[in-house]
Formats: C-alpha cells, structure tokens, sequence
C-alpha cells in the first residue's frame, strides 16, 4: 500500500527502463508537490521564478521577463497582475519607450522571495532525500548538461 491508502501496481519494466519516461513522471511529480506546497503560501512556482528573474536585476520589461522564463506574454500579464495585487511587484510605464512596462520588485516582494528560496530548498533536499550528496550532484550535472542542449534558456554561454 502507499502512504494514500492505494494499492500500488508495478509499472511494465518497458516503462521504467526509459529515461524520458522516468524524467516526465519524476516530473509530474516534482511539480504536483511543488503547486500544493507553494499553494500554502497563496503563490506558485511561476510567481517564484519571476521574482528571481526581478532579483538579478537584468531583465525588468514585461517582455524580456516573459522571454528569460520561456512564458507565453499573455500569459506573463496575468502572473504579474496577481504579483502586483499581492503587493510583491510594481509596474510602470517605460519612460523611454512608453510601449513597455518595467517591472520591480517591492520591498515585501524581496521578503517573499527569501521565503519561496527556502520553500524551494525545502522542496528539493525532501525530493532528493533517497540520494546521497554525491549522488545529487552528479544528478544536478548531468540533468544541467541535458537542460544546456535541450533548453535554451539554461545555456550558460548566454549573457
């Protein structure tokens, strides 16, 4: 039985033997634990990522925050409208260019970022447990160099 009270079935070994297969269910899992714990705090890891975004300083339009993040920019709309509700961010027009929105994080939106930081530490050390710290490691590695090939936006040679 697993922890829900359902009798756990096997999955086929033509399943487990596939590392993508693996990867999505891990996946799917990672992220079902991550929306329910960040979901606590009346956020979510998209909320999350923006902030750090806003926290490198870099990138503060609308649409280059959508673009580092790979989000649609409607899509990236709506999350800020929710961000700036909470009082986390601020908008404003773009004196130079009065098409675009620049976007800043508001001293509670930095307080914020610190706690989701420590939700998401908190996230990942529980998910990795079964892995020893050598083992984490070579997995971080190995899932970077994949992330490097396979998404764009996770190249380090971009500035």
């Amino acid at each position: 039985m697993t922890t829900s009270g359902k009798v756990a079935i096997r999955l086929p070994e033509e399943l487990t033997s596939s590392a993508l297969f693996l990867l999505k269910r891990l996946g799917m899992a990672a992220k079902e634990r991550s929306f329910s714990a960040y979901e606590e705090l009346g956020l979510h890891p998209y909320h999350h990522a923006i902030l750090a975004v806003l926290d490198e300083g870099t990138r503060e339009t609308q649409g280059s925050i959508a673009d580092s993040l790979g989000y649609d920019r409607g899509q990236l709309v709506g999350l800020l409208d929710e961000l700036e509700t909470a009082g986390l961010v601020e908008r404003r027009r773009d004196p130079s260019d009065r098409r675009r929105h620049v976007v800043q994080m508001t001293t509670t939106g930095r307080k914020t970022l610190a706690k989701l930081r420590a939700l998401s530490k908190s996230l990942e050390e529980d998910f990795l447990a079964p892995l020893d710290e050598r083992q984490q490691k070579v997995l971080h590695a190995l899932l970077l160099a994949l992330a490097e090939e396979h998404l764009p936006t996770c190249r380090r040679d971009l500035a």
